[in-house]
């Protein structure tokens, strides 16, 4: 959960006094080292749930402060996106049967949020990437209205000239520009929190940068995005691509690093490394909004709050990062696993979670010498290959060696992992199950991206792309519900995302998005024959910046031939452009106009065809044909079961 008290106000005699806040909050952190202060010898964990939310249809629905209202409770709070929510579990000591109630205080907490998002006419789901959300989702208006998220947006978006350009290829490759942060939005995760103490930081923190590519592999449920497939884990693109504040016109030769990132090194020794590097790259994004003399309440024997260090390491988003915190009065420090993603089920996070933990426990015993192993470079390299193929790559190892990540977890890490919980007393039925569901999962091969990816193949030639989006969500929601882990899912059928009228209520859920387009000065032989070889009637026409100036349809080739000047132009050998043809500023439409607008649209107009623009950009298009199909689709559904239609009566 991020630091929520900033100052809005940030120009340079602000930022000066915050920073030289940030400066104090990390001497007075190093005489709190110095002079032995910490907790040591507890091994607490912690968890933050977050989760998105739908409406009946499956879309996002942007409730998530009203519902947070209803709820009442303490343990939640506000993400970015006013379609998503966050659950911070109770800390917990390491031990007994505290996964098994990890789990159920995690089910408590959804069965509220159902509860109080039914009113509302939505229900919550746990998945990394929702896949029903769609650009036209991440509009400024949908972030959820608190200073932080709005002086977020202003600072990023302006570090970044106004644009975030976001290009991610895998199976597909997607390629779009947005003017906000809320692309940040996109992402769901689970995140686990480690105590560790002072002398031990630098060994656990490395641990947790080798161990999250496999973590990571096994646990990857982010695999479509926008109707795309992508990354195996797509939350890590998506997230390192929008928070970037370095700029694009950085000279070639000077390296840059990213907001939001892996690391660039071994820790050697404390703490303290980490937040100084922290400090020294990044400006400080906010100011906190509570001030305090750390160093002179650490001189009195007092535990101050940090709040300056805290605020600047809310914004810095290392996919591992150090925490400090106050329990019972005792200051103590913890490391933040930001890679899980949210989902496929409850019983799938935990299952994640006991693989962390155990092995954040187990690795530093068997292997203190990891550093010496395995060049740092080699784990940032495994854990993007994770998040690009999940558990379908080989994993850089100790000694220059390399091996299956899926080898390396059933016959090394898993047993490690198992090991590590026992030696804190965690109870054996547990430990067991939990472990059970990660080894069947990697033994299968089948984790959450995995299954996305499946029934995409198997249902990608039915229906509409809003139907196949809308089916992917109710099924994760239907199993999920079920409790199954994620490996024993059954594939979807087409049509579990609901009835016909859910999925043609607006022209964004049907229309055509693998576009043929062609420009002004093309010509218009080109045009015709698009039209013929891919058996079309309509061609937008774009400008160099990929804005709709024009449409030519088939009627408007007609009438060229059928134009004695034309005609003769073109029987002497000249050339007729695009532009001397086509409708200029045709009539459109936007993914959020209804069947009912568009079809009096096209009547108003005469016309049969309508582009569909976002921003002045063209994203698809629908035409008098499209409702002729789904006249026709619905008819033969209406008529199917009617005595007497023909369609079903005996021979």
């Amino acid at each position: 959960m991020g630091v929520q008290s900033i100052d809005q106000e940030h120009g340079g005699q602000e930022h000066r006094a915050a920073i030289q806040h940030v400066l104090n909050d990390l001497r007075a952190l190093e005489l709190m080292l110095q002079r032995g202060v910490f907790e040591t010898g507890v091994r607490r964990i912690g968890a933050e749930q977050e989760l998105a939310l739908v409406r009946q249809d499956f879309a996002p629905a942007p409730i998530g402060p009203e519902v947070l209202e209803a709820l009442n409770e303490p343990k939640a709070t506000t993400e970015i996106g006013r379609f998503n929510m966050e659950f911070n579990l109770d800390p917990a000591l390491l031990t007994g049967s505290v996964l098994s109630q990890m789990q159920q205080e995690t089910l408590g907490l959804l069965a509220k949020a159902r509860a109080a998002a039914e009113v509302h006419g939505a229900q919550p789901i746990l998945i990394g990437i929702l896949p029903t959300l769609q650009q036209e989702h991440l509009a400024a208006e949908y972030i959820t209205p608190k200073p932080r998220y709005h002086a977020l947006n202003e600072r990023i978006t302006k570090s970044r000239g106004g644009k975030y350009n976001i290009r991610i290829k895998g199976i597909d490759e997607l390629k779009f520009t947005h003017d906000n942060v809320l692309v940040e939005g996109l992402n769901t995760s689970f995140q686990l929190h480690y105590q560790v103490w002072p002398e031990e930081f630098a060994i656990a923190y490395n641990t947790a940068q080798l161990i999250t590519a496999p973590c990571l592999a096994s646990a990857a449920n982010s695999a479509v995005l926008f109707g795309k497939r992508l990354w195996h884990e797509t939350r890590i693109a998506i997230f390192e691509q929008t928070v970037d504040t370095s700029g694009s016109d950085m000279p070639a030769q000077r390296d840059v690093l990213k907001r939001v990132r892996f690391g660039e090194r071994w820790v050697q020794d404390s703490v303290l490394e980490i937040y100084r590097d922290d400090v020294v790259r990044f400006r400080s994004l906010f100011a906190a909004g509570t001030q305090e003399d750390a160093i002179g309440m650490v001189e009195r024997g007092e535990v101050p709050k940090l709040y300056g260090l805290q605020t600047h390491n809310s914004s810095v988003y290392r996919w591992n990062r150090p925490c400090y915190g106050i329990t019972d009065g005792k200051p103590h420090l913890r490391i933040e696993n930001r890679v899980l993603p949210a989902g496929p089920s409850v019983s799938d996070e935990v299952a994640n979670a006991a693989l962390w933990f155990g092995l954040m426990t187990q690795i530093p015993k068997v292997y203190p010498d990891l550093t010496e192993r395995i060049p740092f470079e080699h784990a940032r390299a495994n854990f993007l290959a994770s998040a690009r193929n999940g558990l379908h790559f080989k994993m850089h190892w100790f000694d220059d060696t390399t091996i299956s990540v899926r080898d390396l977890l059933l016959e090394e890490l898993i047993p490690l992992a198992r090991t590590g919980l026992r030696s804190h007393g965690v109870d054996e039925q547990d430990i067991e199950h939990y472990m059970g569901i990660v080894e069947a999962r990697v033994a299968s091969g089948r984790n959450g991206a995995r299954w996305m990816l499946d029934s995409v193949a198997k249902i990608h030639e039915y229906g509409t792309r809003a139907e196949r989006l809308s089916t992917l969500t109710a099924a994760t929601i239907s199993r999920q519900n079920s409790g199954i882990p994620v490996h024993e899912w059954s594939l979807p059928e087409l049509g579990e995302g609901g009835c016909w009228t859910q999925h043609f209520g607006r022209v964004g859920q049907y229309m055509h998005t693998e576009l043929f387009t062609v420009q002004e000065d093309e010509l218009i032989d080109l045009a015709a024959s698009i039209m013929d070889w891919e058996r079309i009637r309509h061609i937008p026409v774009e400008d160099e910046q990929s804005n709709l100036v024009g449409l030519v349809s088939y009627r408007s080739i007609l009438r060229t031939v059928a134009d004695p000047k034309l005609r003769s132009r073109m029987r002497d050998g000249g050339s007729v452009a695009v532009s001397e043809i086509m409708h200029p500023n045709p009539v459109t439409a936007t993914p959020e106009t209804t069947t009912l607008e568009a079809i009096a649209l096209m009547r108003e107009h005469g016309a049969s065809c309508l582009p569909v623009v976002l921003d002045q950009k063209l994203v698809g298009l629908v035409t008098e044909h499209d409702f002729m199909r789904i006249a026709g689709q619905l008819l033969e559904e209406q008529l199917r079961d009617t005595p007497g239609s023909g369609v079903n009566d005996p021979v």
